[in-house]
């Protein structure tokens, strides 16, 4: 851990020094790809000043993060096209009937769901890179053949094959901010990333708008939109492959000595960085940590009531008495607000460090706009587009719960099953909510709102909930500290704030302390393939 800041305590403040009784072996097998690269670039010394460490952080910032915003971007646009398309007459030009237009909604995330224990397997197994870029060029060639399809059963297909191939991005994305940001920098870069969600609500929603007025004799609308929103996409993975690294490690935009800052600085987290090693404990490990399933209920919860009000959002618009083009540029501000809040929820939850609160307060503002929704009469449009606004602040959860997820989880094959465990959770939710509406519902859409509501208020309640577990886990590591020989209060050098972190580095300069490799590199914990319960060093976050 890092040096105590000027006038902090001195007993609050410990460096972590190996128990003897650690077995060389089982380090040695437990090896992060991050330890050797150390061993062989750090010379000795792989300490950094706090100017230093901003600068690389800037060029990560420039480089990976347009190309995950990019990466989420797109996918959701592609994702949401349907919905786009709803207003146009796909159901009409498709011959759809029933549930079918439902059932287009659904097969996405039943895709993804089927494919998230391979893209686990494929993410701690292949470069991530690469995998995003691959991931990215399939699902783009699929949406652009989609725009052939005429019927439910090819439409239906081709549904499912995006969804198998989208099924990477998420994971994908959750995988490349724990390998690249600290603890405290995760929260903001995943909303980051999510903030997508809403720019492409607007984009989306101006493209169709445009692209809706064109009159073809040949091609329907539907077709001109999925034609359009693929091939775009296929251009952009051919960015990805060529500039998104595949680790810190492997970066080529980075100099040798900012890449061993980038690595260097990780140790804090605690989690490792890749091993591109596939370890069987760690599956089982994750399948029995009570963690995982409690980020399981509340994510299936909110991707109940997102999935439902995503693909039917533009009907129950449409509902309130508004045309076709109205109901398009409606989504707009509803984007905006979906980009307000998910930047603002992530700047709350990391100036306050409690992510478990944060998400019990925001789930409060969709469960009214809910409310408001199944009570107002159809006659107030006014008030029936404000509550819609407010469940848009839906988006601001699911973002809330990836970080949450990924910042209490340690060990490179357990954070890649974790993050299935939720994603499978995810489309799970995404495919049972659109079936909880239906066009026949119209045009209140009384039972799936419903639905919603209890989803939103059991979200809140069980995110309240969460942090009295980690609590009671951050006890018991302490206790397995002091048993260890060490101090059994240790400071989260993962979650400093800047202004705690230069005054650390500062301490750690003046007070020759630069020296982090009195460490050695195969006896600390950080840079070990440990899982969170097994690592007593580790902290877990609410």
């Amino acid at each position: 851990m890092a040096s105590p800041g000027k006038g902090a305590p001195a007993q609050e403040w410990d460096e972590i020094v190996p128990a003897p009784d650690r077995d060389a072996t089982a380090a040695s097998a437990l090896r992060d790809k991050a330890i050797d690269f150390l061993a062989s670039h750090g010379s000795d010394d792989t300490s950094f000043t706090y100017e230093e460490e901003k600068a690389v952080v800037g060029r990560i910032d420039r480089r990976v993060l347009p190309l995950i915003l990019g990466a989420y971007f797109f996918q959701q646009l592609d994702k949401s096209s349907l919905s786009y398309v709803s207003i146009f007459g796909i159901s009409d030009d498709a011959h759809l009937v029933g549930q079918q237009y439902s059932w287009l909604g659904s097969i996405l995330y039943l895709a993804q769901l089927v494919m998230q224990p391979l893209a686990a397997f494929v993410l701690v197994k292949l470069p991530t890179g690469k995998v995003l870029a691959t991931a990215i060029f399939l699902w783009g060639s699929a949406l652009a053949i989609m725009s052939s399809c005429t019927n439910f059963p090819s439409l239906l297909g081709l549904r499912f094959v995006l969804g198998s191939f989208e099924a990477m991005i998420a994971p994908c994305c959750v995988a490349i901010t724990q390998m690249w940001w600290r603890r405290g920098e995760q929260t903001m870069r995943n909303s980051y990333w999510n903030a997508m969600n809403g720019v492409t609500a607007i984009v989306g929603s101006l493209f169709t708008y445009g692209l809706g007025h064109i009159q073809s004799d040949r091609l329907f609308k539907y077709q001109i939109i999925f034609m359009f929103c693929g091939l775009l996409t296929v251009l952009f993975s051919v960015v990805v492959f060529v500039l998104m690294p595949d680790s810190p490690m492997e970066a080529k935009y980075l100099k040798d000595r900012e890449k061993v800052i980038a690595v260097e600085r990780l140790r804090a987290n605690q989690m490792g960085v890749a091993s591109r090693e596939w370890r069987w404990d760690h599956v089982w490990e994750t399948l029995w940590d009570l963690k995982t399933w409690c980020w399981f209920i509340i994510i299936v919860a909110i991707s109940i009531a997102s999935g439902g009000i995503s693909t039917f959002g533009s009907l129950i618009v449409k509902s309130f008495g508004y045309t076709n083009f109205e109901a398009i540029l409606f989504n707009i501000p509803f984007g905006a607000i979906q980009i307000i809040v998910i930047i603002g929820s992530g700047w709350v939850a990391t100036r306050f460090q409690s992510k478990g609160l944060v998400i019990a307060g925001v789930s409060v503002l969709p469960a009214v706009g809910t409310i408001l929704m199944l009570t107002v009469p159809r006659a107030y449009k006014g008030v029936l587009l404000f509550g819609y606004y407010l469940v848009s602040c839906l988006a601001a959860i699911t973002p809330l719960i990836y970080t949450w997820q990924a910042q209490n989880t340690g060990g490179d094959t357990k954070k890649k099953c974790t993050s299935a465990v939720v994603f499978i959770g995810m489309c799970t939710g995404n495919v049972i909510g659109p079936l909880l509406f239906s066009t026949d519902q119209a045009p209140l859409y009384r039972p799936g709102l419903i639905a919603a509501l209890i989803m939103f208020v059991t979200v809140g309640g069980l995110s309240a909930l969460i942090p009295l577990y980690l609590i009671i886990l951050n006890r018991q590591h302490a206790k397995q500290r002091e048993s260890l020989g060490k101090n059994a209060v240790l400071v989260d050098e993962s979650m400093l704030a800047k202004n705690q972190m230069e005054n650390s580095k500062a301490v750690e300069i003046e007070g020759g302390s630069a020296n982090r490799n009195q460490r050695a590199l195969d006896e600390d914990n950080a840079m070990r393939d440990m899982t969170d319960v097994k690592n007593e060093d580790f902290i877990y976050v609410y």
